[in-house]
């Protein structure tokens, strides 16, 4: 079958070859997949792992075979799922708990938008607590995950304030919920309750000085790539806050894979998320994408199909 495979040692990072079917094991599904998400924190995956791993996390597509063991979505429905890799391939081996159907009226487009992306913005906001009245900052809000973390907090009751990098970045935030847009966290006004921080660096010591008391700063991510130095004093106009790393495959219990993703579906379904798709392709268009991602140039997120060879 065909797989996006790692080429570290070529040109391109990536090449579209021939590999072996995947064999799944009992607790697992065979899918089809029809779409996959392509993460920008994926990039940097290519030059970490060797010849010939296949990566891909963000699928949707369908059940070809239900897992052995009966557990999981039967054969023929239509599913969104999350894998640690070998996403990137026509038919790939899905854990049946981390899989969610889909309803007809959810393209498998909207759906691969979701597990890396959606469970990030959801169980992030959830160190908040109630967000009712609250006042919430999210960095990297054009994002795929910020995006999706401004309707999912504004839906629950906060103010939402959203930090782009450019001004090109603030297209449709408002819309989407955001109390406000500002370029560069340096330009948010007042404290904050909850800080989703995804830029580390000099984005990470300010939100420092942002969180409220008692506040918490989710921290998901280090696009910068810089260190930030905290000591005990920075926390003077916050005292109790606290700042909360996170990961999005150990954040919470395995069996909660499916229930979250499933929760994530029945929001599109009702209208009451609705992912921002920058770039969606065919995955023969994969090395055009990687260089869109890489320069910043896709709001939300950017998705690829199957083309059924």
């Amino acid at each position: 079958m065909l797989a996006l495979v790692n080429t570290p040692n070529q040109p391109a990072p990536v090449a579209l070859r021939d590999i072996a079917e995947p064999v799944p094991a009992s607790d697992h599904a065979l899918v089809e997949v029809h779409a996959f998400s392509f993460n920008r924190g994926e990039l940097a995956s290519f030059a970490r792992n060797k010849e010939g791993w296949v990566p891909g996390q963000d699928i949707a597509g369908i059940v070809l075979r239900q897992a052995a063991n009966g557990k999981g979505p039967p054969a023929g429905a239509r599913v969104v799922a999350l894998v640690d890799d070998f996403g990137w391939a026509r038919r790939a081996a899905v854990p049946s708990h981390r899989m969610a159907v889909l309803p007809d009226t959810v393209s498998f487009a909207q759906a691969a938008t979701l597990p890396v992306a959606g469970l990030t913005a959801l169980r992030t906001l959830r160190h908040g607590g109630p967000l009712v009245g609250r006042r919430v900052l999210i960095t990297g809000a054009a994002g795929g995950v910020g995006t999706l973390a401004i309707q999912i907090a504004t839906r629950s009751g906060a103010q939402v304030t959203a930090v782009i990098g450019r001004p090109e970045r603030a297209t449709g935030l408002l819309a989407l919920g955001a109390a406000e847009v500002v370029q560069g966290i340096d330009n948010a006004q007042g404290r904050f309750a909850l800080i989703l921080e995804s830029a580390g660096g000099a984005s990470l010591a300010k939100a420092i000085q942002l969180v409220e008391p008692r506040g918490t700063i989710v921290v998901y991510g280090n696009s910068s790539t810089e260190p930030t130095a905290i000591t005990f004093a920075n926390f003077r106009g916050a005292p109790n806050a606290r700042i909360q790393s996170f990961s999005y495959f150990t954040s919470e219990a395995e069996d909660r894979f499916a229930p979250d993703l499933a929760l994530l579906v029945s929001l599109i379904a009702d209208g009451a998320l609705k992912p921002q798709i920058g770039v969606e392709q065919n995955w023969r268009d994969i090395l055009q994408v990687a260089e869109l991602l890489r320069d910043r140039r896709v709001a939300g997120k950017a998705v690829l199909l199957t083309d059924g060879d």
